[in-house]
């Protein structure tokens, strides 16, 4: 137990080292923006350009891994969907909520996490893992928001509106073009292989601060969320359905398709990890109320304190040589 708590303290260190430099203000609301914006357009499409431009054919080949996550992620998010709208929520709304419950950080923590516990051989399915995420339950939310918030719901109209944000966003055109690049068989030239190391370098540590930072902003949460009618209740359900339903179907599919233990353990911790800030993000874009967002954000992240630990106990996996 005392292993597997050296190899999450790490990372929680760095998110605690975000939250308390925003919270006294040694780091101020634009650049908690601007790094943000460094990670998502510059340190982790280079680390995902890296990962996909070496990657094997075979290392991609990984169908019980993708049902596991993928399904998994499916039944959830519109599980959850089915659930807020028997609720009576609007479906832009209910979108956000299922993100909540789906949205695994994969970029941010998996990353992180799956290289200290498994090594370079993490790289991969936790690529697989972030498109899964970016590029299904991303465009299933912008699909949804998009026919609950504008009354044209002509298909092409919002077949073309989905497509441009997919096409704009740099961590699913990041690893397609490494793929696309990889698949030459042409080896990246020196210098390029440095710049991706240099820059893929930095992802890691500073997207785990970047979320402390993203956390450590004040928000009344508990307050305003009274105001707008809402409990605890609903950040503290999705939370849970995101820290315990979702590894916990995975864990079911990755049994029922015979994944190998060791990718098995991966794609369970992969849906283990706290709700990621996709859903804060996509709700600020679209002016939906975001305090239930950002509440189950923080208690799902402060969550995985306890969970992830356990559930590495429970897996078998610690540090890989």
């Amino acid at each position: 137990m005392l292993s597997i708590l050296s190899i999450v303290a790490p990372v929680f260190a760095l998110i605690a080292s975000g939250y308390v430099a925003r919270r006294i203000g040694v780091i101020g609301l634009a650049a908690v923006s601007e790094l943000n914006r460094f990670v998502v357009y510059l340190a982790l499409p280079a680390l995902l350009f890296d990962v996909m431009a070496h990657a094997k054919a075979s290392d991609l080949a990984q169908p019980g891994f993708i049902v596991a996550f993928g399904v998994a992620c499916g039944i959830v998010f519109y599980g959850t969907l089915g659930v807020s709208l028997l609720m009576r929520r609007p479906l832009a709304s209910a979108s956000i909520d299922s993100l909540l419950g789906s949205y695994a950080n994969t970029a941010y923590m998996g990353f992180p996490v799956l290289l200290m516990l498994f090594g370079t051989d993490s790289l991969v399915p936790v690529t697989i893992a972030s498109i899964l995420t970016v590029c299904v339950l991303f465009a299933s939310a912008i699909v949804l928001i998009e026919i609950g918030s504008h009354s044209d719901r002509h298909p092409l109209r919002l077949a073309r509106k989905v497509g441009a944000s997919l096409i704009r966003n740099p961590l699913l055109i990041a690893p397609l073009l490494g793929a696309l690049y990889g698949a030459t068989g042409l080896g990246l030239p020196t210098a390029a292989e440095t710049f991706l190391k240099l820059l893929g370098g930095a992802a890691s540590p500073l997207a785990l601060v970047v979320i402390g930072l993203f956390l450590g902003e004040p928000r009344p949460v508990a307050a305003a969320a009274r105001a707008a009618g809402h409990g605890a209740d609903p950040a503290a359900l999705l939370a849970a359905v995101k820290l315990l339903v979702h590894p916990a179907l995975t864990w079911g599919l990755a049994m029922a398709m015979a994944v190998p233990p060791r990718l098995a353990a991966m794609a369970v911790l992969l849906s283990a990890m706290p709700t990621g800030t996709g859903p804060f993000m996509l709700a600020e874009f679209y002016k939906l109320p975001a305090v239930v967002t950002s509440a189950v954000i923080l208690v799902s992240t402060l969550g995985a304190l306890v969970t992830l630990p356990l559930l590495m106990l429970a897996l078998g996996v610690g540090a890989q040589p």
